[in-house]
């Protein structure tokens, strides 16, 4: 049995139907979950040891795939008890765990991200990430739990609303409002698209030789600079590529009415400097090659369903 716990979002559901397609008996966990595409279904929360013992119970590989709400107290209080339960209740069912994880742990960095690149948190969400991380590293090295984690750039992809790229980006030019970038449009800012990702992690845990490692899931390179990703997207989507800068006392002055915004701040960081993602390691590994951005991104579009428009600047440069 494959098992995913946090079914219900972007990756969750691209990933059922990976296994599903490969004919995978399948397990989807959530808060509220639907069995459509899965063998089964279970409600569960993951911040309770014991709903997520009985949600794991029977299962050879568990896809660790929650999103939490994007809220430091959240975070504080939530990650370090879903990773807990998470890896109690694989122990407990002698299941393997594949945890799909961002790059926040690693701070700021000169130069691409690798799997060796050292944990130097800069963010209090980026500390929370770490210690997870590490949570889940420490049962690897005491040989008390085969696990790999897979860690992905920023996303974007069809339904990945929450993907700052989607929400910034594709939304806007969707609803033909104008486009933002954080921080600096000048920065070559790596994107994992999501289904890539999705194919990942079926193809991580169906290898015997991926365990117990650090996996940078299929990212293209290289990566387009803040306004080349935009004017990429305007393209397909035939509109102009018409873009605001948010500056981070923009986002300060925002945050004060709205509390997702509020979260944004301390991780400008990432937009500061070029954003650089090496997944040169799976790509060897599984002769993988990730979908070009432009590919991804006319993908993107048109799961927006919106007709093509500015048909008359077809052939002209944005």
């Amino acid at each position: 049995m494959h098992t995913i716990l946090g079914a219900g979002g972007a990756i969750g559901s691209l990933l059922r139907n990976e296994l599903r397609d490969r004919g995978e008996p399948i397990r989807l966990v959530g808060r509220n979950v639907s069995p459509a595409g899965a063998t089964e279904a279970v409600r569960a929360d993951l911040s309770r040891l014991q709903e997520t013992v009985e949600a794991v119970a029977g299962s050879a590989v568990v896809y660790l795939v929650v999103g939490l709400k994007y809220e430091l107290r959240v975070w504080r209080e939530l990650w370090p008890r879903v990773m807990s339960n998470a890896i109690e209740a694989c122990k407990r069912a002698n299941a393997k765990l594949v945890f799909f994880d961002n790059v926040y742990m690693y701070g700021k960095v000169r130069g691409p991200m690798t799997e060796g690149t050292p944990f130097n948190p800069c963010s209090k969400k980026g500390e929370i990430r770490a210690k997870i991380a590490t949570m889940l590293l420490d049962e690897v090295k005491a040989g008390k739990l085969t696990a790999l984690i897979a860690r992905a750039a920023d996303f974007y992809g069809p339904n990945a609303g929450t993907g700052v790229a989607n929400v910034l980006v594709f939304e806007r030019f969707a609803k033909n409002a104008k486009a933002s970038v954080l921080v600096d449009d000048s920065m070559r800012h790596s994107y994992t698209f999501t289904p890539d990702a999705a194919k990942s992690l079926v193809l991580l845990s169906g290898d015997d030789k991926s365990w117990n490692q650090t996996w940078h899931v299929p990212t293209a390179w290289p990566p387009p600079t803040g306004r080349e990703f935009i004017e990429m997207v305007a393209r397909e989507f035939g509109v102009r590529p018409t873009h605001g800068i948010l500056r981070t006392w923009m986002l300060r002055v925002a945050g004060m009415f709205d509390a997702t915004i509020r979260e944004i701040p301390e991780m400008v960081y990432q937009n500061e400097s070029e954003y650089l993602f090496d997944s040169s390691k799976f790509t060897t590994a599984f002769t993988f090659e990730p979908t070009p951005y432009a590919e991804g991104i006319r993908q993107t579009v048109a799961s927006y369903g919106v007709q093509r428009r500015g048909e008359h600047m077809r052939g002209r440069k944005l």
